[in-house]
């Protein structure tokens, strides 16, 4: 198969889709390999690398969408992208679909075959494609949180870890999974006071378990809620449904009973965003005031440490990557832990919680792909 990597284009984002070691396992497999000019600069790679992997360069993504059977990406295609694809094409990427109808729209004209990285499963249970990314976003956001809390930078002037005398500063952290661990060990080692709220008790014991009483946990009612948020400095929203868009849990009105000067965190944003004041920004201009709340939203975290970010990825995604090229289509029929990755199948909604989000009728995998 020939698997083409193009740079990505999302507005600050240095991460690759594969890195030259990846490409050198692709290779390994019996695969011809393209990969864009300058893809990997973000991360230090420079087209040399790639070439000594085994890879051949080629001067532009429109080269790499037209020459490509499969197209492996870190970002959901931008437009320009989205309009290259074509029928029989399999794309392997970021999708996040559940709150971009226009992108659900793009893919689905374009007849190809979308596999997210993000609702791909494994044997727990688990979304390992998703949590590397996660714990970067998740450590990420209290380094961004810290800096937004900044007087500067429209924020409190509160230290996250306070000083001997001056109490350090709250951290509320709304979802108890990879992104509330991750940021909740950042935070604790800062010498923040930190509550991880979340609606599942058995993951409450076990994240008081980890913390030895380092932190406190409570079970996330809206009062719960409120009063965490109200009393908060800093507010991680940390919400994941696999697919669907995230509820929002923090109201408008919540906002009003905060503190001025505190900060808001949407690592959810991906999805739609926990807040129901959350949209969307950029690493170029990442915050925005609302009521005198800080927010931050970019919704390509992992991209500002591209070296960290695309390395953790490449590693959890080549396997399937390899079964993907090696096999096509029959992998995802074979695979269930695949099929739950795959979002749009030849102009169908495949992924219930993307249809229930968006609208469209859904089409099980399994009678695209005649899986017994």
């Amino acid at each position: 198969m020939r698997v083409g990597c193009p740079k990505e284009i999302k507005n600050h984002e240095y991460r690759v889709g594969l890195t030259p070691g990846a490409v050198r396992e692709y290779v390994a497999h019996g695969h011809e390999v393209i990969i864009e000019t300058q893809a990997g600069a973000g991360i230090g790679a420079d087209d040399s690398s790639y070439i000594a992997a085994g890879a051949k360069i080629v001067g532009s993504a429109k080269e790499i969408f037209e020459r490509s059977d499969m197209v492996v990406k870190v970002k959901e295609p931008q437009p320009a992208e989205w309009a290259q694809l074509r029928d029989g094409q399999i794309l392997y990427t970021y999708l996040h679909l559940a709150p971009d109808p226009e992108q659900t729209k793009g893919l689905l004209a374009s007849g190809v075959t979308a596999v997210a990285y993000e609702t791909v499963t494994d044997e727990r249970g688990g979304l390992p494609l998703l949590a590397p990314m996660s714990e970067v976003a998740g450590r990420l956001a209290i380094q961004a949180g810290a800096t937004a809390l900044q007087k500067a930078n429209g924020g409190r002037g509160i230290l996250l870890g306070g000083v001997p005398g001056v109490l350090p500063a709250k951290v509320t952290v709304i979802g108890g999974g990879v992104v509330g661990l991750q940021s909740a060990r950042m935070a604790v080692g800062l010498g923040a006071d930190v509550t991880i709220l979340d609606r599942s008790l058995p993951r409450l014991r076990q994240l008081d378990e980890m913390f030895h009483g380092r932190i406190h946990t409570r079970y996330s009612t809206i009062d719960a809620l409120e009063e965490e948020v109200y009393f908060a400095d800093l507010v991680i929203g940390a919400v994941l449904i696999p697919g669907a868009a995230a509820p929002k849990l923090v109201t408008r009105e919540m906002l009003t009973g905060m503190r001025k000067g505190a900060v808001i965190v949407d690592v959810a944003i991906d999805q739609g965003g926990c807040f129901e004041t959350s949209h969307a920004t950029t690493h170029s201009d990442p915050t925005y005031e609302v009521d005198g709340v800080i927010h931050y939203c970019v919704a390509n975290m992992p991209g500002a440490v591209p070296v960290t970010s695309a390395h953790a990825l490449n590693n959890a995604t080549l396997v399937h990557g390899l079964a993907l090229a090696d096999r096509g289509l029959r992998a995802i029929a074979e695979d269930r832990h695949l099929r739950n990755g795959l979002n749009i199948h030849r102009g169908k909604v495949t992924n219930k919680p993307v249809a229930e989000a968006l609208g469209y009728d859904v089409t099980a995998p399994e009678s695209v792909l005649n899986v017994a």
